[in-house]
């Protein structure tokens, strides 16, 4: 593993649970554990809930007069409809239109706003945004995030925390866990009704250590960062770079897609034009060189990241991650596809490098499609 600058306060956790802290975002992650499979994770989000360190996401405190112009002009919602207590998903892009990073933007007061993001050019844009303006940017990796997810989740946490079923999706709240101060986010990257709990170096062994004790009994579970990967292929959930052309570059074109492209035009708000990269945003639409789409393979048997796509000879895409359900024994991907192959129904083959395999082009997310889970009131 390369030398990592951040520091996780659950390194010793990972490590008692058999991983080797492979980097990721500049800080050692447990990519797997030795004592619990990846299909055993996902099983357990799935039915009950599972416990994940996301403390390698980036924590970035705006505040200031400015803060709120300086969000408004670099990601592509209307900042102004997100009150304190909310939060929002958004993007960023570049001055040609293309996708730079993805997060959520949370609004804790008036002038302050915290923003977790993944490892694409978010915190860079923000420092750039924030120059000569009357706001201060602070990285907090002192900041840990805890992510528990999966149907029991709200069961366990209305134990400890009143009101927490009232709680709405997109909503946080400052509070205590096990007498420790937390802000309690209803957000999540599984699909499923979760939680993330935001909280101090210190006290995240102490919170990891009591959920997994206190929820024996609901089938709580530690599970790693790549349980992820088969939760993010059934419920439509990109993963920077790992879907994008930085992974799968076009020939003679530098990296970058549209929002179009990867179906994340939806985080524009309506009416919103006076943010970085809308006028090219705009232009691009209609231009779709690929789009995002599912692939299922009705044989169930796996198919391949990094596989090929072809409609008969021609190769019309790639497949940027894939999985096979132990609850459903369905081989389902994410794919980069030829726009007029993106089509429900299309039938295409998956060139693994043992055998090719038929597919079918399928709508995502597959599991949930109307996200009835995630945003279930009570």
């Amino acid at each position: 593993m390369p030398a990592s600058w951040r520091i996780s306060a659950l390194a010793d956790r990972h490590r008692a649970l058999g991983s080797a802290l492979e980097d990721w975002n500049g800080m050692g992650t447990a990519w797997t554990y030795a004592a619990t499979s990846l299909q055993q994770g996902h099983v357990a989000i799935r039915t009950r809930a599972g416990l994940m360190d996301v403390s390698g996401l980036k924590k970035l405190h705006l505040v200031g007069p400015h803060a709120s112009a300086v969000l408004d002009s670099i990601t592509t919602r209307d900042v102004r409809k997100i009150t304190p207590g909310r939060s929002a998903y958004a993007c960023m892009l570049n001055d040609s239109g293309k996708f730079i990073e993805d997060g959520i933007l949370y609004r804790t007061g008036p002038n302050a706003w915290m923003v977790v993001h993944g490892s694409g050019a978010g915190h860079e844009t923000l420092s750039s945004a924030c120059m000569g303006r009357n706001v201060a940017l602070v990285f907090d990796d002192d900041l840990h995030d805890l992510s528990l997810q999966g149907p029991l989740a709200v069961d366990f946490l209305a134990r400890h925390v009143p009101g927490l079923r009232d709680l709405k999706y997109f909503h946080h709240l400052q509070t205590t866990l096990f007498g420790a101060p937390v802000m309690i986010s209803r957000t999540g990257y599984t699909g499923e009704r979760g939680y993330e709990i935001f909280c101090r170096a210190a006290d995240a062994p102490m919170i990891w250590d009591t959920i997994l004790e206190k929820g024996v009994d609901l089938g709580i579970i530690p599970c790693a960062f790549t349980v992820l990967d088969l939760l993010r292929v059934e419920s439509y959930l990109l993963f920077y770079p790992y879907d994008n052309s930085e992974m799968y570059p076009f020939a003679d074109e530098p990296p970058g897609d549209t929002l179009w492209e990867l179906g994340l035009d939806f985080t524009v708000s309506p009416g919103k034009t006076g943010f970085r990269g809308a006028p090219e945003h705009f232009r691009l639409r209609g231009r779709e060189r690929f789009k995002i789409f599912g692939l299922l393979a009705p044989s169930g048997l796996p198919m391949d990241n990094g596989a090929p796509v072809f409609a008969g000879d021609r190769q019309v895409g790639v497949v940027t991650c894939a999985m096979v359900s132990t609850l459903t024994g369905q081989s389902m991907a994410i794919a980069r596809l030829a726009p007029d192959c993106a089509i429900p129904g299309t039938a295409l083959c998956v060139q693994n490098q043992a055998e090719r395999l038929p597919a079918l082009a399928h709508n995502l997310p597959f599991d949930d499609p109307k996200k009835t889970k995630r945003t279930a009131i009570g």
